[in-house]
């Protein structure tokens, strides 16, 4: 197959009649749907004015006016008034995603505006049944068309009358949940907006092979974008809410400094700072509960984080790293090591939860009979450890043999090889799996809840540093502040939000902003180390 010729056919037909057409019917169903989806999110009301006219009933002339331009596609394509290379049916996959729209229409009409009662399912299933037939009898264009265009124009006259308005609502089953017009327009603005596309796509490359390639492309980018605009959405949510609380009272300034900073006792020389010094103060950051703060903070929560991630790597690092080395180096291929695969992906795979009532019944008892950073630590790292091994396998096993094979030829041992050449190539997805599982276990709420939940709203933060102590006997180390209860930044959310979050709403948003940077950090990390270890390889 000739790829430049298919790639200069489809700019030849791209700029045709249709292919212009068919460019801006999908710019106006994906400009809908974007503008449905802001709505969604309460960027403007469906219920504001624009030209006299309400954006709800705004939605409804675009939606009709999509589904006649869409028709009018079809038919002119059908007529052969525009170059066209139709398929002999839209396909079985436009056949089913209509046929299921059809039979939720259908059983809407029937139950809530015909009241079927218990026959609703007839109704659906006639109406399923000539979607089915109006998308995969026809030709292609007029099945890609056909059901798209008829559901646009339905969706749009029901909304530019009213008849689905700010005002209207609709309880499928009495005293389960309410859905409001406010909310049932921008949906159907997204769903129908994206369905017209998907048809307009294959308009593009005229309702043939091409087309479904189109069709496909176009759904696979608009799931990508629709992915990262969620992620974004979500974190400028957050962003907007906490800023404001998470920077109350911040004070910041510059001042010359000129005095004796530090002793070093040995050398017997000060250390003079001679210079500007920058200072801050963050209440929100630096502060924990108590009455005569002016601003409350999360401090404690953020050391208690800090605690238990650090325990968790300490443990399950060296461990996870080792097991994944000896796995693949030594212990080859057998039944051994497909026990332990399929052990470790179940283990990631089980729910929080079960780790933290894990903990509650076998560590609690076991570690001074109550809540601790250390238990915390434990089931965290029992959380990542899963994840540090299957991660660092997947990276050993991608260090291609040939690396080996050149060490062993210059008559370097298997350990020497293994540390010198085969763990530095896997470096980068090592250190990748450890900050990903680093960032899963930093926003866990229900382990902590289970093992090391303190105070939710303490004043102080449990000194941990200044608490180890040395002995001659067993255990040799020991740290008092490590076997007491601790907060943490996800469990300091659930407990603003169970004491109601209308109450301390700042708080909640504030706490949910600081949890949710200290995750990203985690990534960033992850994605800094990678390239570091990347560049150093290729050096």
């Amino acid at each position: 197959m000739n790829t430049d010729a298919s790639r200069n056919d489809l700019v030849k037909r791209g700029n045709s009649t249709l292919g212009v057409a068919a460019v801006l019917l999908a710019a106006g169903a994906l400009l809908g749907a974007l503008l449905g989806a802001l709505a969604l999110f309460e960027a403007f009301a469906v219920t504001d004015a624009v030209a006299g006219l309400s954006i709800a009933r705004w939605f409804g002339v675009l939606l009709a006016g999509l589904g006649v331009a869409l028709l009018g596609v079809g038919a002119t394509s059908r007529a052969g008034l525009v170059r066209s290379e139709p398929d002999r049916t839209a396909g079985p996959v436009a056949g089913v995603a209509f046929s299921l729209v059809g039979l939720v229409i259908g059983g809407l009409l029937a139950s809530q505006t015909l009241g079927f009662g218990t026959l609703w399912p007839i109704g659906a299933l006639i109406v399923g049944a000539v979607a089915l037939l109006l998308t995969v009898y026809p030709r292609g264009d007029l099945g890609a068309t056909l059901p798209s265009g008829l559901l646009s124009l339905f969706t749009g006259i029901v909304v530019a009358t009213g008849v689905i308005a700010p005002g209207w609502s609709w309880s499928p089953i009495p005293g389960s949940f309410t859905l409001p017009g406010d909310i049932a327009v921008p949906l159907l603005a997204i769903v129908v907006g994206f369905l017209v596309a998907w048809m307009a796509a294959r308009a593009y490359g005229g309702f043939g092979t091409q087309g479904k390639q189109a069709s496909a492309y176009l759904l696979v980018s608009a799931s990508a974008a629709g992915m990262l605009a969620l992620l974004v959405v979500l974190v400028s949510y957050i962003v907007v809410r906490g800023w404001a609380p998470m920077t109350e009272g911040v004070k910041w300034g510059l001042f010359w400094a000129n005095w004796t900073y530090f002793y070093v006792p040995p050398i017997h020389r000060y250390v003079v700072i001679d210079g500007p010094v920058l200072w801050f103060h963050w209440p929100f950051v630096m502060n924990g509960h108590a009455l005569l703060n002016d601003v409350n903070g999360i401090m404690p929560a953020i050391v208690g984080t800090v605690w238990l991630v650090l325990g968790a790597i300490v443990f399950a690092v060296p461990l996870g790293v080792g097991a994944a080395v000896f796995l693949t180096e030594y212990a080859g291929q057998s039944r051994f090591t497909q026990l332990v695969e399929v052990s470790t992906n179940g283990l990631w795979s089980t729910p929080s939860i079960v780790y933290g009532l894990f903990g509650w019944a076998f560590l609690v008892p076991r570690l001074g009979n109550g809540f601790s950073i250390l238990s915390g630590q434990l089931v965290l790292g029992f959380m990542l450890l899963p994840l540090v091994i299957i991660t660092s396998r997947e990276a050993l096993t991608s260090v291609p043999n040939a690396y080996r094979d050149a060490s062993a030829a210059l008559g370097v041992g298997k350990w020497e090889t293994i540390k010198s050449v085969v763990l530095p190539a896997a470096m980068p997805g090592v250190t990748t799996g450890i900050i990903l599982g680093i960032g899963r276990i930093a926003g866990e709420t229900a382990p902590i809840l289970l093992v090391a939940a303190g105070s939710p709203f303490p004043s102080d933060a449990p000194n941990v540093l200044t608490s180890f102590q040395l002995s001659a006997t067993p255990p040799f180390v020991t740290n008092d502040a490590l076997l007491q209860a601790t907060s943490a930044l996800p469990y300091q959310l659930y407990a603003v939000i169970t004491a109601g979050v209308n109450k301390n709403a700042g708080l909640a948003w504030g706490t949910a902003l600081v949890l949710l940077l200290v995750v990203l950090s985690f990534y960033a990390i992850g994605i800094a180390s990678r390239i570091y270890f990347r560049k150093r390889l290729e050096a």
